[in-house]
């Protein structure tokens, strides 16, 4: 049973393409209702190998990703849905690790990235991991990456473009009233790979919540979602090494996700 399985996290071929157009069937009719998701820009998106860099909502849900790939998968079909670097952590949870190894989740390395790059697919991946999806609800406005370069050296190296994506409205499907930075270093948890915030949390259905939140029922938000003009940056390996620039590429990335965002956020909150 496919649910059972245990899949190899470093293999881009464990993609279920009737499991992906099963799920888009069954979500869509829920989710648009819901979410009333307005979804710009598909026209930036690249064929072939490419990039994708968003900013992360949402906690462990993620919906506006959901919505995203909904909408490039209508547009373009299962090819054009991208490969997900996804946290070496969650990748391997029961359960979760059967749902995203058959969407498209591969565990995220540049090693693996190549190796979807190789395959002529996009990469999607958001550079701000738990700093980004777990950030306070007073800086749902915000983008934020911390130090994370990774994500401009691998496009550096692999040659490809970067096309940025950001969402309004997906971090407001709960409250997240604190990231808990400082309390992920009382108790020691910083030390952890990938965990650098233990936030406190309120959402439903488990009201308030300290750590890292189960996947939530999301409060009815609406999303506006982005899609941006693609960026190419010029260099190879050797460019991948230069941290000045390696973090002005990142700057001109992270300028033009953050004006998106500060214009998205208050083009929703006029509306309502």
């Amino acid at each position: 049973m496919a649910w059972l399985t245990r899949y190899d996290v470093d293999s881009p071929h464990n993609r279920d393409p009737e499991l992906i157009a099963t799920l888009y069937r069954i979500l869509k009719p829920i989710l648009w209702p819901y979410f009333r998701p307005e979804i710009r820009g598909l026209d930036n998106l690249l064929p072939g190998a490419s990039l994708m860099v968003g900013n992360h909502n949402g906690a462990m849900l993620m919906p506006d990703a959901f919505l995203l790939a909904a909408a490039i998968y209508e547009r373009d079909g299962i090819a054009g849905v991208p490969f997900g670097l996804t946290h070496q952590l969650g990748i391997r949870l029961p359960g979760v690790h059967q749902l995203l190894c058959r969407i498209g989740g591969i565990r995220g390395t540049l090693a693996n990235a190549h190796k979807v790059f190789a395959t002529g697919h996009r990469v999607w991946v958001y550079p701000g991991g738990e700093l980004d999806s777990m950030r306070a609800y007073r800086d749902r406005a915000r983008v934020v990456f911390g130090t994370r370069r990774g994500y401009i050296r691998l496009a550096l190296e692999a040659g490809v473009p970067i096309v940025p994506f950001v969402a309004a409205g997906a971090h407001e499907t709960l409250y997240i009233l604190d990231d808990g930075q400082w309390l992920a270093r009382a108790l020691g948890l910083d030390r952890w790979p990938g965990v650098k915030t233990w936030p406190i949390v309120l959402g439903l259905p488990f009201g308030l919540w300290v750590g890292v939140p189960p996947p939530h029922l999301p409060w009815p938000s609406r999303f506006l979602i982005e899609v941006l003009a693609p960026l190419r940056f010029e260099g190879g390996r050797e460019a991948a090494q230069d941290p000045t620039y390696v973090e002005a590429c990142h700057q001109q990335v992270h300028g033009a996700m953050q004006s998106t965002l500060t214009r998205l956020v208050a083009e929703r909150d006029a509306r309502r």
